[in-house]
């Protein structure tokens, strides 16, 4: 089945975007032309041959298109009197690729087991010649077009033709090549019958949906003029086709379209039974039911067999039948069948003969017949995902493929390819015990593996396939080293023969990529130790080995297999580890002549001539410190993590070791052991036993690069591009050493022992793994990466559990300890020491108040885990059986908490307590239960049934599983044999339909009810005994353990049908916490899961009802909330209304106090004097206990984390007086939800940024700021006449409430604030005719309050249970409105009589088939529609009339946020970065049915990607084009008529690190952590040009000023530093990059350039400043006067050149963050740089971290050069000028706060400062009058005057203001 982005349909030419060829390949005469006719584009491809003229798709052969969809459409028209080919390469499920060809140059079928060939017969117009002469002979039309050929809508079934002719199953299309001659218009595929001559009224009418047939959609439409038929323009063809009985093998039109042809035909592979012997009366009525003849000669078919045709009349409804897991969802979408047209289908012209599609019944059955077998299904019901773990049986064998983005590794009995950038996994699996070692071929096109063990056999695999090409024994029992030749013609491999001698094996496997046979050239014994073995690279017949004692040359020569030995001399003692020979080749040297580098465990490095077989020289790897002595930068590496470090030669000792040149014999002290080497054509990669990766020179002259590990290194290997170093480590950690970045990445951390269990938990989706290796690890289950790792040194951890609700630990240790942790402090809480030996047993209770516990000894014990730490309430002795062993499931909790189950007091006795008392309830004796066995049978596991069953499972030795009744303990049934061996473990879905077994080393999935014949389905891949099996709490995957971490994925499709009214699921009792995150565990390359797991069909036991509500009533309110708020005085009053099946509550607002509002004049500071003194009153709420935890919802707003504070004091400007003013705010909050308004009928356009609420006018772009709130803007609303805007953000200083503005759209004056809600609004809504405004609080807040927007009072406020996300007023009465939260729509009702105001609310649950998910966003459609989204990418539709949802369809991947409707089309926008355009038509029909409405009726029309999550949306009334926010940071415009996107507004999405104007003022640049720099345009405000570096981040950047003698025209420059130590010049005319530095070892933090723009000075965080020269490129001078305290300014100046009596025409300086400023006077051109004054600024004592204190800034007076002002931390807040001619503070300057920002103008004596407080300060010097500006909703942490002093850029966080000077 398509993947979900695939569906309904796919428009590839689009999606590819053939048009631009990037991703598709033309050759010859292709060319897009313009048709009449079909009035669009078309490609004419034309050419005498086709294979010199095509259109290909993928651009390349190696690429796929993935493309999974059944049916492919092309619509095409072949040249008349021309002949055409067209090629399919498709996928079959066994990654087998088959060609389909079809063209009118075939005259007959072929087939082979890889390519169908198809003739293709034109079909001409109607009532031609050519019509006529086709209906006595088609065989007459094969050949050229005719002249009047008409346009083609041609089907192909992909999945049918792969079934029917190669008995294949289809996996997906994987590329398309279009050869000569022919037009095509389009290229389409999907799951759906679509016709083209059928409009949507036909197909409601027709009723066609029920037959899988929908209309075709509009991009795939020929246009048919009026009054014309489809069928009458065009041809219509569907291979294999429908209704009509066909002579020949051939494409041709059949009938007139799938409407006249009936039913969707069904998977034919389901079809294909065993052969049996047929009549011929029997196959022609099979080739009238599949209506296709048999080819004449097809390999492997087998025919379609049926054993009886049921005779059904057409009015009885058919029985059930069996439907593939693949049409599931195509089937669901087509809608259920009506007993009335069950049967219905065309009749065939054979005497009467019908064929009939049954009615599929309320449930489905889930098995495929085949012969007389009934399965499992989906077949596989698993498929692996992920691997944790590396190694196995060694940890030296780690591969890089050829194109650096992936490497090779064995884990135990499976391969593993890890993609490094995405960490996706694929695997390689059919050994059958540990892998001992790997070889690719030079390409890495052949893969060997070589299994160890008794049964040692090598396998070769297919790499880029996955697919093994031979399998062969090895004459050796365990082999240890593999090594492939670079052309894959020789592999060589070493080991041991039975009797223990060395043996060396040679095979020829040059014919196994062909299909034949592996045989041995040679072998040989030897006597010597063999290590390591690789073949010459350059010779494929030449070897060369090394082990203890030897290194040895070796040759095949006539089938010979012979060696010579390395003359070692005074080495021959050594312990040889590995060998590598060098890279390269030089013309005037021969192939073998080059040299070999051989390690040692000594730490020798040997260099041994290879041609000339002696050693050329020796180096030994020796420490620089004695060993134990760690360097102080080393002390604090945590656990498994590795130090990355650069040596040096001019630092002694910066490097962990030495190479010393010996010759001599006498070596003192002991040497490192190196275990790898590896060899690039630059440099050495050694791996030691000190845990050291280490890079050389081929000189071994100095350690490069080194990185520590925290074992040793086992294996090193250099990629082939020779950039990154993949090292290997003894304790089973894989990672890689990037030497450009010198940035070390961790790919895999495992265990380095057996896994013994563990335990997973739902809310923070963790899981926790115990193992031999005496570690407790803590992986994160999304992304699988290790969170922590404990290690107990004298105790090993048996045993280990999650609390299912809180982040705590338990762990049973083997000396009877158990210790509870908390993972949130990383703290143990607790040590019990019931038990003195191992623990067998350890568990939670579902709801979290108990834990238990057992021992080896027999030993229970209970505690309480109420508190957070727990305490023990009873032990119990010799309960528990001594001799039943240690396990996962030796304790099983029932679902309720109630029951708790174990084997004991001995190993046949099952015995059920009390879970809370531990008093026994039942003993069952399984060993009298099978009366006919002759031995005791003994139990083994237990596990619980959910609760409604009230089973309880039983595993015993005799492999049978025995189903007990937990009440009375009678046997409801057994099931025998279960696994070869004992079951180790058991583990039930939730909804128990499936059960999970682990045994032996298999794993096995079972249908429950056990209802088929074949009712499991086995799983390998473990190379030890799985210890552990269990479902994830989402159901969605299973985790296996043993050898290592198996995540497999749960393909199971959801339980059918939903609960009876009135019956809730049980889910929340089994899982606590599992209605809360609903993220998914999935890969972003991966589709999620179609459908969401349904919960169980009835509730659980219901013991006391007396304090909860009925099933039947959902309130918002809980019983203990009511009875609260009554108590409170005046109070809203509640009353509830007597139905309760409507749910209804009404809530009355009781007015005793009036509401806040205050009036609003004018803004005079963020806190204005006029506003009353006291506080807003509070509004009675329901305690706010459960309310701190945030939704499952991006559509949620949390405001930005903030540091800074409002300021204290605000000396705003005299009206008039004003300096500065706002001209631009350059970015748009993609942090904000719904903070975009735009109305089309006015153009009013406002959006938010920080907090300021920006309009703009969109055809002049000048903006204006309305400036009322000193926080974040969350969300904004606009009244529908455009006359009133509402904008809401945090509380501001001295309130307790967050603030609502009330905007005046005409003038921007602010004429109310609004204060009610206590933390922050979420959404915001006027009522449909702006009397009533509603406003939203978020998860901490949880209310909802109703504003008179004639005198804004609060007429009405209530709090909600639960957190709601979106609001909306009803567009047809202004007295409906709804939101959405948890799983509920609530619809509400305002009813006003007089001054009393009452609200009524209906809460509508979402449907059971969605499972919990949360409702994200709301509109109203027409009529009587509501449509919500989902955070799991459905979209509900909810008739308003009946308040029910009566269709749903899957919209996107992601969580839908934004939705808009209007008439019959649908926005709506996710967190895919996606936004779709929906056809929703047909939805009010729908709505007449009911829930049985089907979505197949919607279609997708339009699909555009963006930049980020979609916050915020709008569009005109017929929705032809919008505005569109992302979190980006990014306002787009977006036309659906031309399918295009254009950014309006652009932003940084992060922090802005620096900003600069350019030296004309005609554009300004800025800079962000997201690496980007951005070159805006003063004039528009619009971006530029913008560069971005990944993975970076931009820190410092400068313009290149004007040179002082123009040469010529001149080109504008920036440069920018970067975090890596990168300086990159970027040219803004020719927009690229010009040169790239890296004078740095640390991140930049200042650049500039100097005055004459022929220098580049840059400092660093660790203090040093390098001058560079940007002609050359080479870094001139290093100044290390700062070295340890970060640079935080750099600042050049012209001066007189002997002025301040030192040469040069330059004065700089340099401030770091230690409060110290150095000037120097520098001549660049003679090379003089010398040091002026040094100046250091007292502070009080501090924090030894620099980074929070203020940062010391400093810059030249423009108006006087001989004078700077510096601001800091320091003994008063101030600043200070200082005179470099009298060496003296001239001046102090009073500030009030500490400054993070300075600039001094160039022409006025202004001074600008920004302060932590969000405060801008502009002072005039020396009269130092203060003005204050606001707008910053941060700390102002830059601002920069322009070279004119006329405009001023400050930053804060991500916002960017422009300021003009408008007097002074």
């Amino acid at each position: 089945m398509a993947a979900a982005w695939q569906r309904p349909y796919l428009n590839v030419f689009k999606h590819f975007r053939v048009e631009e060829w990037k991703r598709s390949a033309r050759e010859g005469d292709v060319a897009a032309l313009t048709d009449a006719r079909l009035k669009g584009t078309v490609y004419r491809i034309r050419g005498s041959l086709p294979a010199s003229s095509y259109l290909q798709l993928p651009r390349t052969g190696t690429q796929s298109l993935g493309l999974a969809g059944r049916y492919l459409y092309l619509l095409f028209r072949p040249m008349p009197r021309k002949h055409f080919v067209v090629h399919l390469d498709v996928a079959t499920e066994e990654n087998q690729v088959v060609r389909i060809s079809f063209s009118n140059l075939f005259k007959e079928f072929k087939s082979t087991a890889t390519w169908l060939q198809f003739p293709f017969v034109c079909g001409a117009a109607k009532g031609s010649a050519c019509d006529r002469a086709a209906g006595t002979s088609r065989r007459d039309l094969a050949g050229a077009a005719p002249a009047d050929v008409r346009w083609t809508c041609l089907v192909l079934d992909l999945r049918s033709i792969l079934s029917l002719y190669l008995s294949r199953r289809y996996s997906h299309l994987k590329s398309v090549k279009l050869c000569s001659s022919l037009l095509v218009k389009n290229l389409c595929t999907s799951d759906l019958v679509f016709d083209p001559g059928v409009t949507f009224s036909e197909a409601r009418q027709g009723d066609l949906a029920r037959r899988g047939i929908a209309p075709m959609p509009r991009e795939m439409a020929f246009p048919v003029p009026k009054g014309e038929k489809w069928h009458d323009l065009y041809d219509y063809i569907r291979f294999p086709s429908e209704g009509c009985k066909l002579p020949y093998d051939s494409i041709q039109k059949s009938c007139p379209g799938p409407a006249a042809g009936g039913q969707v035909s069904e998977d034919p592979v389901r079809q294909l039974p065993q052969p049996v012997t047929l009549t011929k009366a029997v196959r022609d009525r099979l080739s009238l039911v599949h209506q296709i003849t048999s080819p004449k000669a097809v390999p492997h078919r087998c025919p379609v067999i049926t054993k009886s045709i049921p005779e059904v009349h057409l009015t009885a409804p058919g029985p059930p039948r069996a439907v593939p897991a693949g049409d599931r969802e195509l089937e669901k979408n087509q809608g259920p069948r009506s007993a009335g047209d069950a049967g219905q289908s065309p009749s065939v012209a054979d005497g009467g003969i019908h064929v009939y599609a049954y009615q599929r019944s309320e449930r489905t059955i889930r098995a495929v017949r085949t012969g007389s077998e009934e399965r499992l299904l989906p077949d596989p019901i698993l498929k692996l995902r992920m691997i944790i773990g590396f190694g196995g049986c060694s940890t030296k064998w780690a591969l890089w493929t050829q194109n650096n983005a992936a490497v090779v590794y064995p884990c135990h009995a499976v391969i593993v390819t890890l993609q490094i950038q995405t960490g996706e996994q694929r695997f390689f699996t059919g050994h059958t015990d540990k892998v001992s070692a790997l070889a690719f071929n030079g390409n890495s096109t052949l893969l060997a593996s070589a299994q160890a063990g008794a049964l040692s056999v090598v396998r070769l695999w297919d790499f880029p396939t996955g697919s093994c090409l031979s399998v062969f024994k090895t004459h050796v029992r365990s082999l240890l080293s593999l090594s492939f030749s670079y052309s894959g013609a020789v592999l060589c491999g070493v080991g041991k023969d039975g009797h223990g001698k060395t043996m060396v094996v040679v095979w020829n496997a040059a014919q196994a990529t062909r299909g034949g046979e592996v045989s041995v050239l040679a072998k040989a014994h030897t006597d010597v130790d063999i290590q390591a073995l690789k073949i010459a690279f350059f010779d494929d017949t030449r070897m060369v080995s090394c082990g203890r004692d030897n290194v040895r040359l070796w040759r095949v020569r006539s089938g010979a297999l012979r060696s010579c030995p390395v003359n070692l001399g005074e080495y021959h003692s050594l312990e040889f580890t590995d060998l590598a020979f060098e890279e390269g080749h030089a013309a005037e040297r021969e192939p073998e002549d080059r040299t070999l580098f051989v390690c040692s465990k000594s730490g020798h490095v040997l260099e041994v001539d290879y041609k000339n077989v002696c050693v050329r020289s020796a180096r030994r790897l020796l420490p620089t410190q004695p060993r134990g002595c760690r360097r102080p930068e080393e002390a604090g590496s945590g656990a498994g993590r590795s130090i990355c470090r650069q040596g040096g030669g001019d630092q002694p000792g910066s490097a962990s070791a030495v190479i010393g040149v010996r010759n001599d014999t006498q070596i003192s002290g002991p040497g490192i052991a190196i275990n790898s080497i590896s060899v690039s054509s630059a440099f050495c990669a050694t791996g030691s036993e000190d845990g050291y990766l280490r890079l050389w020179p081929l000189d071994f002259s100095a350690v490069v690069l080194e990185a520590e590990h925290e074992a040793p290194v086992s294996s090193v290997c250099i990629s082939p591009d020779s950039r990154k170093v993949l090292c290997a480590t003894a304790a089973g950690n894989l990672g890689y050493l990037d030497i450009q970045s010198r940035d070390y990445n961790t790919l895999m951390r495992s265990h380095e022992d057996s896994i013994l269990a563990f335990s997973v938990e739902g809310i923070w989706k963790q899981m926790a793994t115990v193992s031999r290796d005496n570690t407790i690890r803590v992986w994160d289950l999304v992304s699988m990466q290790q969170l922590y790792d404990f290690t107990a040194a004298e105790e090993m951890p048996c045993a280990v559990a999650f609390h299912p609700t809180q982040q705590i630990l338990a762990c049973g240790f083997d000396s009877g300890m158990v210790r509870t942790f908390s993972l949130a402090a990383s703290d143990l809480l607790a040590e019990h020491k019931q038990h003195r030996t191992v623990i067998t047993g350890l568990t939670f209770s579902p709801d979290g108040n108990f834990m238990f516990s057992s021992c080896l000894q027999g030993t229970l014990a209970l505690y309480s885990c109420m508190a957070e730490k727990s305490h023990i309430l009873r032990v119990l002795g010799n309960v528990v059986a001594r001799d039943a062993g240690s396990g996962s499931d030796a304790l099983a909790v029932s679902g309720d908490s109630r029951l708790l189950a174990f084997v004991g007091p001995s190993k046949y006795v099952v015995t059920v307590m009390e879970a809370c008392s531990l008093d026994e309830l039942l003993r069952v004796d399984i060993s009298i239960l099978d009366l006919n066995s002759t031995a005791l049978d003994s139990a083994a596991r237990v596990c619980f049934a959910p609760v409604p069953r009230g089973e309880l499972l039983v595993s015993t030795s005799s492999n049978k599983i025995l189903v007990l009744d937990a009440k009375t303990g009678r046997l409801v049934r057994e099931v025998s044999p279960v696994h070869k061996l004992s079951c180790s473990s058991l583990a039930l879905s939730k909804d128990g339909r499936y059960l999970l077994t682990a045994g032996d080393k298999v794993i096995k999935v079972w249908d429950y009810q056990m209802r088929f014949d074949v009712n499991f389905q086995v799983y390998i891949g473990h190379s030890e005994p799985v210890r552990q099996v269990a479902f994830t709490p989402d159901q969605r995957h299973v985790i296996s353990v043993g050898d290592a971490i198996f995540l497999w994925d749960f393909l199971a499709l959801p339980a059918e049908g939903s609960p009876p009214a009135g019956a809730r699921s049980s889910e929340s009792a089994l899982l606590p916490g599992a209605d809360g995150s609903s993220e998914k565990l999935k890969d972003a390359s991966e589709t999620p899961r179609q459908t969401v797991p349904l919960p169980l069909l009835s509730s659980p036991p219901c013991l006391d009802v007396s304090s909860v509500h009925q099933a039947g009533c959902q309130s918002i309110f809980s019983e203990s909330d009511k009875e609260e708020e009554a108590g409170w005085p005046g109070s809203s009053r509640m009353v509830a209304n007597g139905d309760e099946d409507d749910s209804v509550l009404v809530v009355e607002s009781v007015r005793k106090e009036e509401p806040v509002v205050r009036p609003k004049v004018r803004q005079e500071s963020p806190k204005s004097p006029g506003e009353p003194a006291n506080e807003p009153r509070k509004e009675t709420k329901n305690p706010k206990s459960q309310r701190s935890v945030r939704p499952d919802s991006y559509r949620h707003f949390t405001p930005r984390f903030k540091a800074s504070v409002l300021p204290q004091n605000f000396f705003s400007p005299p009206a008039g007086s004003e300096v500065l003013k706002l001209k631009a705010v350059i970015g748009y909050n993609g942090n904000g939800r719904g903070n975009m308004v735009w109305n089309p009928d006015t153009g009013f356009f406002a959006y938010t940024c920080g907090c300021v609420v920006v309009v703009e006018d969109l055809h002049s772009g000048s903006q204006s700021h309305w400036l009322g709130h000193a926080e974040e803007i969350s969300t904004l609303a606009v009244s529908h006449d455009a006359q009133v805007l509402a904008s809401a953000s945090g509380k501001r200083n001295g309130d307790s409430h967050c603030q609502i503005c009330i905007w005046n759209i005409q003038d921007g004056v602010c004429t109310a604030n609004l204060f009610h809600h206590e933390t922050q609004v979420q959404a915001m809504a006027f009522s449909r005719d702006d009397r009533f405004l509603v406003t939203l609080g978020d998860y901490s807040d949880q209310t909802i309050a109703l504003w008179n927007t004639y005198t804004y009072e609060l007429m009405l406020s209530t709090c909600i249970s639960e957190p709601v996300h979106d609001v909306a007023f009803s567009p047809l009465s202004h007295r409906e409105l709804a939101c959405v939260g948890k799983g509920v729509v609530m619809f509400w009702l305002l009813e006003q009589q007089g001054a009393d105001v009452n609200l009524k609310v209906h809460r509508a649950p979402a449907p059971d088939a969605l499972g919990p998910v949360e409702l994200t966003s709301l509109c109203y459609g027409a009529d009587a529609l509501l449509y919500s989204g989902t955070n799991s990418g459905q979209i509900c539709v909810w008739d308003t009339e009946t308040n029910r949802c009566f269709m749903t369809w899957e919209a996107d991947e992601g969580e839908i946020g934004a939705l808009v409707c209007r008439h019959n089309r649908l926005v709506s926008g996710s967190n895919t970065k996606r936004i779709r355009l929906w056809a929703v038509a047909t939805v009010q029909e729908l709505r007449l049915k009911g829930p049985d409405a089907s979505s197949s009726s919607v279609l997708l029309e339009h699909e555009i990607t963006l930049d980020g999550t979609i916050v915020s949306a709008a569009f005109d009334d017929s929705l032809e084009m919008g505005i569109v926010g992302t979190t980006a940071g990014t306002l787009w415009y977006i036309n659906w008529t031309e399918s295009t996107s254009i950014r309006l507004i652009s932003g940084h999405k992060n922090k802005v690190t620096d900003v600069c104007f350019s030296p004309d003022e005609t554009h300004c640049a800025t800079c962000g952590e997201d690496g980007s720099v951005r070159i805006w345009s003063l004039g528009s405000m619009e971006l530029v040009v913008q560069f971005q570096v990944l993975n970076q981040s931009c820190q410092c950047l400068a313009w290149k000023p004007r040179p002082v003698v123009a040469w010529g025209a001149e080109s504008q420059h920036v440069v920018a530093g970067y975090s890596d130590g990168t300086i990159r010049v970027f040219s803004i005319s020719r927009t690229e990059m010009e040169l790239k530095m890296h004078p740095h070892a640390v991140a930049l933090t200042a650049i500039a350039y100097s005055t004459d723009g022929e220098m580049i000075l840059s400092g660093g965080k660790d203090g040093l400043v390098a001058v560079s020269s940007p002609r050359t490129g080479m870094t001139i001078r290093v100044l290390a006067d700062h070295k340890g305290s970060p640079i935080t300014v750099l600042q050049c100046t012209r001066k007189q050149y002997r002025d301040f009596g030192v040469e040069g025409g330059e004065l700089w300086l340099a401030t770091s963050s230690d409060r110290r400023v150095s000037i120097w006077a520098s001549d660049w051109l003679k090379d003089k740089c010398e040091l002026l004054d040094w100046l250091s600024f007292p502070a009080p004592a501090g924090p030894e971290d620099l980074g929070s204190l203020p940062p010391s800034l400093a810059a030249f007076c423009p108006w006087d050069p001989s004078t700077l002002v510096y601001v800091g931390f320091g003994m008063q807040k101030e600043a200070l000028v200082y005179s470099l001619r009298k060496k003296q503070v001239v001046e102090k300057i009073s500030l009030p706060y500490f400054a993070t920002s300075l600039s001094l103008s160039p022409a006025a004596r202004f001074m600008a400062v920004g302060f932590g407080e969000r405060l801008l300060r502009l002072l005039r010097c020396p009269a130092s009058d203060a003005q204050d500006y606001a707008g910053h909703d941060d700390a102002v942490h830059l601002c920069r005057f322009a070279p004119s002093g006329r405009r001023l850029l400050t930053a804060s966080h991500s916002a960017v203001l422009v300021w003009e000077l408008t007097g002074g």
